[in-house]
């Protein structure tokens, strides 16, 4: 048995190798882009919220409320490619906080947690989020984060009114459970 040697031996290896490589560095920059919108000491405050269903949906109200005023703050600074990437960078923060607090919208739906003060709140104060989406200067450094910004807010707020009918029709036909943070069984 003869083993020839040549030029495309080494090079053999040297596509699977580098195939490999490109995967592996678009998986890892896939992985850095996942958003935290709350800074250490917001996640600490939802944290000691623990499981109580209407101080968690509050706490998500107020930061939202403050994202959205920085989102006006930042809009009203200079034009330039800093601020633009900025006020990229806060809606996509602002629409990921949307999300988590759609998530949790619909952990606390199914325990028939009766947050419909927050809700309330929540459906309240989701308009002036919208003004401020709405207000944004169109700039194609932003315009797809401000599309999936208004698509996070519309699906948020129908989630928030829909909740709050079915909590109304809910907690109406089941006065004793009035005020409860998790339905508890009978």
């Amino acid at each position: 048995m003869h083993v020839k040697f040549g030029w495309r031996t080494p090079f053999r290896y040297l596509v699977p190798t580098l195939v490999t490589c490109l995967l592996c560095s678009g998986l890892s920059q896939a992985q850095r882009e996942k958003r935290e919108p709350l800074t250490a000491a917001e996640i600490e405050e939802i944290r000691d919220a623990g499981i109580a269903p209407e101080l968690r949906v509050n706490l998500y109200t107020k930061f939202l409320d403050e994202h959205a005023s920085e989102l006006k703050g930042l809009a009203a600074r200079r034009k330039s490619a800093a601020r633009a990437s900025a006020l990229d960078g806060q809606i996509q923060n602002l629409t990921a906080l949307m999300d988590e607090a759609g998530s949790n919208l619909d952990v606390y739906s199914e325990r028939h947690a009766d947050i419909r003060k927050s809700l309330k709140k929540l459906t309240e104060t989701m308009p002036h989020w919208l003004e401020i989406l709405k207000a944004l200067p169109t700039e194609p450094a932003y315009e797809l984060s401000v599309k999936e910004a208004l698509e996070s807010y519309q699906d948020l707020s129908d989630q928030a009114a829909q909740m709050l009918k079915e909590q109304t029709a809910y907690f109406n036909a089941h006065k004793d459970e009035k005020g409860q943070e998790r339905a508890e069984p009978k």
